[in-house]
């Protein structure tokens, strides 16, 4: 019995009227049959019909959205019950696929992401976020009470670590055993799309993180799904030879296989259209590019990895335009966002974070270099600054092996005056410069330690540091233009007009079209001591408001308090501008300026 190869049925369990149709990819299968709790299991209740493409499919009358199922193979290495891979939805890592309606009440959503220059993106993990149960994930529902927390921090964007199904209930969740199932200890489909309707309402768009680089490596039906493998390897949706190999188990995609590059694109827009969200964040693309991560070995290169993330970049351009894809790769690799190279709309920028927390927790003042700052802020692919996403604290920062910024500085003492400083310092460099910024969860009230997915975030420290979480608000509103003065903090143009290695201090002027209210002039002291009576250059002659000094002692009571006033620039060459101002600073402080429209 065949079917009509000119009329593919959907891949996965697909719902209509009257029962569900079934479609799986297993070219090595004898014979294969759907069981599940619509047949009461039978393993002859439902066979399915081979096509000449090696997958199978059956019409199975009554089989509807909340039934559970498995696919039943007859193979020659025996007989294999397996997960459907497409399975939107199981019981467990290890359970049963459920049936899903992919419809959902969005209840209107018409969600815009915003311009790619004024996102500030938060990342936050489902599972620790806002737990409320000991020895308990937390869940979709629980992090939707604390979205009002992120509407007053100002940020735009929620990047969630994967959420797809991995094993067990606890994860970061970079072992992903079913990529199109959400994880059912979050909260499953339902749990999900709720989450992203109420981000949606309340301003937010939501970014996901997708892992392509390995699959599993544990509670993984994709191993040896049909039964095929060479080489004691994993079967058809892996590579069978060396190219397997990766730093998180033998478990590779082959890209090479036309099945599995449409399983992995698949995957990807099934994200962007079932469930509304805004963009993906693609975990080590390296991995997906190059075998080893060797850049310097052309016989590691992956180009069909490269292939797979092109298609995909190039299908979400054109399918749905304005959303972001953005890739961790951490090699200041431009082809990344490259429409000829990988086609991403942004990557993680190695150039800003390591040599920017490498100032911040230097020991002693002498041992920071701001010409190491100057190229940070430099940096660009492509010329454009805003295909870098900028951070100083991310999963993989604060954790396997390093800290959060304040503990790393101070460890076990988040009220240390030099932690509070100099964090909030790193956080005023990353507000400020050009490029996407990022801020990990609880950085913005001081969390200490590092990252573990078993360790719920501190919410009393939110009260305890409330001054720390204003700052940071308040860095956010002049980078989003809030009070129309700062228009120039989310524009593309910068010029470091002053690199001062003896006093440890540097000064940029950012700016989009320029003008009042456009132009801001930032300075930062990365010395322990204050500087009194500097001169600098200005742009434009006149008064320049100071809108933020982050010396304030509303911020934090340790902070000094420092006298920084607004400043009138006067005529005189200073820094390649016709005009120059004194001001003072405080201690491991930054101070931005500004001038009100006209």
């Amino acid at each position: 019995m065949a079917i009509d190869n000119d009329q593919p049925v959907p891949m996965g369990a697909t719902p209509h009227d009257g029962g569900t149709t079934f479609r799986v990819w297993a070219p090595h299968a004898d014979a294969v049959s759907v069981v599940g709790s619509f047949n009461d299991w039978a393993t002859d209740a439902a066979p399915m019909a081979r096509a000449d493409d090696g997958t199978w499919h059956a019409e199975v009358a009554g089989a509807g959205p909340g039934d559970e199922y498995r696919y039943l193979l007859q193979t020659a290495a025996g007989e294999l019950s397996r997960i459907d891979p497409r399975a939107r939805a199981v019981t467990n890592s290890v359970g049963n696929g459920i049936i899903t309606d992919p419809a959902h009440d969005w209840h209107g959503d018409a969600f815009t992401l915003p311009p790619w220059n004024e996102l500030v993106i938060y990342e936050l993990h489902i599972g620790t976020f806002n737990r409320t149960e000991e020895d308990t994930p937390g869940t979709f529902t629980e992090a939707i009470q604390k979205l009002d927390h992120l509407q007053r921090l100002g940020v735009n964007a929620i990047q969630i670590m994967p959420a797809m199904e991995f094993a067990g209930d606890i994860s970061w969740g970079y072992n992903p055993a079913h990529i199109f199932a959400i994880e059912s200890s979050y909260g499953g489909p339902d749990g999900f799309k709720d989450f992203i309707e109420a981000a949606h309402q309340a301003g937010f768009a939501v970014i996901l993180d997708v892992v392509y680089n390995h699959f599993g490596p544990s509670d993984l039906d994709l191993w040896r799904f049909d039964g095929w493998s060479e080489n004691d390897k994993g079967g058809i949706y892996f590579y069978n030879d060396w190219r397997s190999e990766t730093p998180w188990g033998d478990t590779r995609p082959d890209y090479g296989r036309e099945e599995v590059q449409n399983f992995i694109k698949d995957n990807a827009l099934f994200w962007l259209e079932e469930y509304h969200l805004d963009g993906l964040r693609f975990d080590m693309t390296l991995y997906i590019r190059n075998v080893r991560g060797d850049e310097g070995d052309p016989d590691d290169s992956l180009k069909e990895g490269w292939g797979v993330m092109r298609s995909v970049n190039d299908e979400v351009r054109e399918r749905f335009p304005g959303r972001i894809t953005i890739a961790e790769d951490l090699r200041n690799n431009a082809a990344m966002t490259q429409d000829d190279g990988a086609g991403f709309g942004a990557q993680w920028c190695a150039q800003f974070v390591h040599p920017v927390r490498e100032v911040l927790l230097q020991q002693n003042d002498e041992d920071r270099h701001m010409a190491t700052l100057a190229h940070a802020l430099r940096h660009h692919y492509n010329g454009d600054p805003y295909q870098r996403v900028i951070y100083t604290e991310s999963h993989d920062e604060v954790a396997n092996g390093r800290a959060r910024i304040p503990y790393e500085i101070a460890p076990g003492d988040p009220d240390n005056w030099a932690a509070q400083k100099r964090s909030t310092l790193g956080a005023a460099l990353t507000l400020t410069a050009p490029g996407i910024p990022m801020l990990f969860q609880g950085q913005e009230f001081l969390e200490g330690g590092w990252f573990r997915d078993t360790v719920p975030l501190d919410w009393d420290e939110a009260e305890e540091f409330h001054g720390i979480t204003r700052l940071y608000r308040d860095m956010i509103r002049l980078r989003l233009n809030r009070g129309g003065t700062s228009r120039g903090l989310s524009g593309r143009g910068i010029d470091v007009h002053r690199i001062d290695e003896s006093l440890k201090l540097v000064a940029y002027h950012r700016y989009d079209e320029g003008g009042p209210g456009d132009d801001v002039v930032v300075v930062l002291n990365f010395h322990h001591e204050p500087r009194h009576a500097y001169r600098l250059g200005f742009p434009r002659q006149g008064s320049w408001k100071l809108r933020l000094n982050t010396d304030w002692r509303g911020y934090s009571d340790d902070f000094g308090d420092f006298a920084s006033h607004d400043v009138d620039a006067e005529a005189g060459e200073h820094d390649g501008f016709g005009f120059s101002a004194e001001f003072a600073i405080g201690p491991y402080s930054a101070l931005v300026y500004s001038q009100d429209r006209g």
